[in-house]
């Protein structure tokens, strides 16, 4: 990995921390609070650490636009869970075949950038 996009990547996780020390649950509640800055150290270490093995630059590239997306997302919303998304119906298409293929790649074209990870790690 290029000093650079290590920096970067270096540059993000501590972000992540620092936005996990400051953080504020919406409802203000302590419980809630604790629960949600402890989900977002848990998350950030499950997916730094099983990326970190990663040499491939457009994977990489494409790993820092996630944490990036779900970065501003977070603040954003005041959420710090992954926001539902709206994908299309898999329709009543039948369980192998050509139709079932498209729908399926249609589904993973679909997905936002900020979910990429979110259901292999969960």
């Amino acid at each position: 990995m290029p000093p650079a996009t290590r920096q970067k990547v270096l540059g993000l996780y501590r972000k992540i921390f620092q936005i996990a020390k400051k953080w504020q649950s919406a409802s203000g509640q302590i419980e809630e609070t604790t629960k949600e800055k402890e989900y977002i150290i848990n998350e950030a270490r499950t997916l730094f650490q099983k990326n970190k093995n990663v040499t491939d630059p457009k994977l990489i590239k494409q790993c820092i636009e996630e944490c990036e997306a779900r970065i501003e997302i977070g603040l954003h919303y005041n959420i710090p869970y992954p926001r539902p998304i709206h994908l299309p119906p898999m329709g009543l298409a039948h369980k192998q075949g050509r139709t079932l293929r498209q729908q399926e790649k249609l589904r993973k074209i679909s997905k936002p950038i900020y979910l990429k990870s979110h259901d292999e790690v969960s």
